[in-house]
């Protein structure tokens, strides 16, 4: 019978073997390598792209994705994906369960996450999610307006918008409540009758006889120690990525109704795979 599993019960921390060191010198050394190396060269094409197109960028978006697709295989973990890519104007909203989560949904599509403010201030995540041209907002509701106005702006401008509607990561076990202010800017009157929402199913398979939340970053645990884990692992087990199709926002009376159907979606091929 399959133990139960819960987030509340503690990661058991397994001492790094001397040849886990060794994949991690070996892995840690390359990816930083192709992270900040590719880092740099966006910027550099940044100050071409920039003048010429402004907020557009029609060329750095594609080293993000290269950037991904490599860091994956620099870890060894498969990417397995299905289902269709969005090809209409829309936002994309996600189950967010790691910080791998990046990778691999960037690896496929060229999206602009949607973060927390804070995010902006931390070492190298900072600096990498602002060059990318990720979008920071307050949880404070005297500067929903504003937010709209720079939503409305990108959505506009053609770019897919990547949330995280339960508002917080988890242990890759569970899906979230949505959080329907999120949702708010696409009902907008500029917005509502053009904008599409594509939801995507993030489902994290452990390696072998490890533990189910193995990949699950969530709660107070520490980026550096969750990231010598994974880099150190012999063999890994794989994320699969589950687009849906994209559903029309004026198809939807209100937010909370876009919302519940979106994590319906989202719930369902998370379900099918603890079944």
């Amino acid at each position: 019978m399959s133990p139960t599993w819960n987030s509340d019960d503690p990661i058991t921390t397994e001492r790094i073997s001397p040849l886990g060191w060794v994949r991690v010198g070996v892995r840690g050394t390359i990816l930083a390598v192709v992270v900040f190396g590719g880092l740099a060269l966006l910027l550099v094409l940044r100050l071409f792209e920039r003048p010429i197109f402004g907020v557009d960028r029609p060329v750095t978006p594609y080293i993000t994705q290269a950037v991904c697709r490599t860091a994956l295989m620099i870890l060894d973990l498969p990417l397995l994906a299905r289902g269709p890519r969005m090809s209409v104007p829309g936002a994309v909203v996600a189950n967010h369960g790691s910080w791998l989560d990046i990778f691999a949904l960037n690896a496929r599509k060229n999206i602009y996450f949607v973060s927390k403010s804070e995010v902006a201030a931390w070492p190298g995540i900072g600096w990498l999610a602002r060059a990318t041209g990720t979008v920071f907002i307050r949880r404070d509701k005297r500067d929903v307006k504003n937010q709209m106005t720079v939503f409305e702006d990108r959505l506009q401008h053609g770019h897919r918008l990547l949330f995280f509607p339960e508002g917080t990561s988890t242990d890759t076990l569970r899906v979230l409540p949505f959080k329907p202010t999120l949702f708010a800017p696409f009902f907008s009157d500029t917005l509502v009758h053009d904008m599409h929402i594509q939801p995507v199913t993030v489902i994290y398979h452990p390696p072998d006889g490890a533990d189910p939340r193995f990949y699950g970053w969530w709660g107070d645990m520490g980026f550096g120690e969750h990231l010598l884990k994974v880099l150190a692992q012999r063999r890994q087990g794989k994320v699969e990525v589950v687009y849906h199709a994209p559903v029309r926002v004026d198809d939807f009376p209100n937010r909370k109704s876009l919302a519940s159907h979106l994590e319906d979606q989202v719930r369902s091929a998370h379900n099918r795979v603890e079944a």
